[in-house]
């Protein structure tokens, strides 16, 4: 589908990028009053709102679980609780000096999300609208930042879920790859009109993240390009200033942190927001996305003017809605930024908004009903309580299914002699397929990521290396040290997710050793691997890309590639079976040793 700027060329047309005049009232106690000698100066209060990483969370609603959401901490979550929270801020401040903005990641994270793109897809002929479009533009979204996860489906399921949006998406940094113009608004402006006095002009800059170039490769490699945020926020904050705005806030699917998870393969920065407000000049407020962490509040000097950007990031899932509260001044003919505090509100305090529950309460019930089918019989328990320091039957389920996709797929080509392995990774630390009937949410909450599967060729030494990579995901621990399994993975902060079994090999972890000297007795059918044996690795394409930045298999020669999810694969695979045996699939490949004594 061609990546074409309808939106933003039509609206720039007016006043750059979205011109929203916000009613001809301000609430009284905030109304800036006409200046006469010896009377205040006048002011105005802003509320600025902001979610992010929403990842298809509507209702406080587990469909994996098929009950209710609970953790361990009593978090509720999804948007017909933010709506309440919403509407309570806009009782309270009056709804005309009020905005509401997104960070990114909303049409990809949960059953309700992966049904209307894939079966009951909104890209059909008459299809439905996305929830989350529709939910969104009930509670009055003003803009949203695209998130990676907006690219999951393809560009058509974005472009189609961009039109049924009654707000923009923004992405200054989401740029045609032949114009390097952006493909989609690069920014969102807002007029608030204060009764004799200038409108306040707001400005909202989208970024979103450079990983979407490796992350999802396979839909945007030569359509799409995805510069660093520094570089454009740098680019974008003078032109804004220039045209006027009085307040510029930037919507950032980046995590604070400084980090990166794909190492050096971009030489972009992932987590960039608190360096953009440290680099770029101009920013008075950034919404944060993607990390998936809850900050209140997070103050950064800019660098070159001194001044005080101030940064949030509510809890993903919805569970947290960030409040920006601005206090402007009008002083020599303009309106300056006086101060900015950021807080949080919890979704957990509130309860839903009817409105919300009325409107989707049929979607929600289609997709219950569809993850609930039953597709097998499952002759025991299988559970990731203990897969991150185990290995696990019911992982070994995963890398067995995308061993024998894999095979099939290469069956008569040049690499069908080739030995086929494959990776997996514990997601979750509480997925369980019972004893019993099997369905597919049982199966959806093994593997919760849309990923879908990419055969690789590896040689044995890129093997040894891929696990040795892997094996850092362990806490070094002493032979004679006590073990606490809550303290023995995510070394470095490395999540589960980066954290890989591959089948097909016999060897140990000795977590006693050193990061880069732990994979013991690393065997291949029974002898010693040999460096120079060529493997075909099944793998998703997250991994494929070079998400977590594995050693090798980004570089790797691709020998095959498909657009099914491996979650969909896996509920065939046991449909087909009919029963869950496993008998069929498990083997102990790995174990945990120190000084070569077993760990459990």
């Amino acid at each position: 589908m061609p990546l074409n700027r309808r939106k933003f060329l039509k609206k720039s047309a007016v006043t750059g990028a979205g011109v929203a005049l916000a009613g001809a009232a301000a609430a009284p106690a905030q109304a800036a009053e006409k200046k006469r000698p010896g009377r205040p100066a006048k002011r105005y209060a802003l509320t600025v709102m902001g979610t992010t990483d929403l990842h298809g969370h509507v209702f406080n609603w587990d469909y994996f679980k098929d009950a209710e959401y609970a953790d361990a901490a009593g978090n509720a979550m999804g948007l017909a609780r933010v709506s309440t929270l919403v509407n309570k801020i806009r009782q309270e401040k009056g709804r005309r000096n009020t905005l509401l903005l997104d960070a990114g990641d909303t049409i990809q994270g949960t059953p309700l999300t992966y049904y209307f793109a894939k079966v009951d897809p909104i890209t059909a002929k008459h299809g439905p609208v996305h929830p989350m479009a529709q939910a969104m533009n009930a509670i009055g979204y003003d803009a949203a930042a695209l998130g990676n996860h907006e690219f999951n489906y393809g560009i058509e399921t974005l472009r189609k879920f961009e039109d049924q949006c009654h707000f923009p998406l923004l992405g200054a940094n989401a740029l045609d790859a032949k114009t390097q113009k952006p493909a989609f608004p690069p920014y969102f402006i807002k007029k608030f009109q204060v009764p004799g006095a200038p409108p306040v002009k707001v400005a909202v800059l989208g970024l979103t993240n450079p990983g979407i170039a490796i992350w999802d490769k396979a839909y945007v490699q030569g359509k799409l390009t995805f510069p660093g945020l520094e570089e454009q926020a740098a680019k974008w904050v003078p032109k804004l200033r220039s045209m006027g705005a009085d307040v510029v806030i930037v919507s950032a699917h980046s995590g604070s942190s400084g980090t990166s998870s794909y190492g050096d393969q971009l030489p972009y920065v992932e987590n960039s927001a608190a360096l953009v407000a440290q680099q770029v000049p101009g920013i008075d407020a950034i919404l944060v996305g993607h990390a998936h962490v809850e900050i209140p509040e997070l103050k950064v000097t800019n660098k070159a003017t001194g001044k005080t950007v101030v940064l949030s990031e509510p809890l993903c899932y919805a569970e947290r809605l960030s409040v920006f509260d601005f206090n402007l001044v009008f002083e020599k003919g303009r309106w300056t930024v006086e101060s900015v505090a950021a807080s949080l509100r919890d979704a957990r305090t509130v309860a839903d908004d009817p409105k919300i529950t009325r409107l989707l309460k049929d979607e929600h019930a289609l997709v219950v009903e569809y993850v609930n089918q039953v597709v097998g019989t499952a002759k025991a328990t299988l559970t990731t309580v203990d897969a991150r320091y185990k290995d696990a039957p019911i992982i070994d389920l995963i890398t067995k299914v995308q061993e024998d996709v894999v095979k099939a797929a290469l069956a008569g080509t040049a690499y069908a002699s080739l030995p086929v392995i494959a990776q997996a990774s514990p997601f979750s630390r509480t997925s369980e397929i019972p004893a019993g009937e099997v369905t597919i949410r049982d199966l959806s909450g093994l593997y919760v990521y849309d990923n879908t599967l990419v055969a690789k060729l590896l040689t044995g030494a890129q093997v040894r290396a891929y696990l040795e990579y892997s094996a850092e995901y362990f806490v070094q621990t002493a032979a004679d040290a006590v073990v606490d399994t809550e303290k023995l993975t995510n070394a470095n902060g490395r999540p589960d997710y980066n954290y890989d079994y591959v089948s097909g090999f016999s060897y140990d972890i000795d977590i006693a050793q050193a990061a880069g000297s732990r994979i013991k007795d690393l065997t291949y059918g029974g002898a010693a691997l040999d460096d120079a044996q060529q493997f075909v690795l099944a793998v998703n394409n997250y991994r494929a890309n070079g998400g977590g930045a594995f050693p090798h298999v980004a570089a790797a020669t691709e020998v095959w590639s498909e657009s099914t999810e491996i979650r969909t694969r896996i509920a065939e695979w046991v449909t087909a079976k009919g029963v869950l045996d496993p008998a069929d699939f498990a083997s102990v490949d790995w174990k945990l040793t120190r000084n070569g004594t077993p760990v459990f």
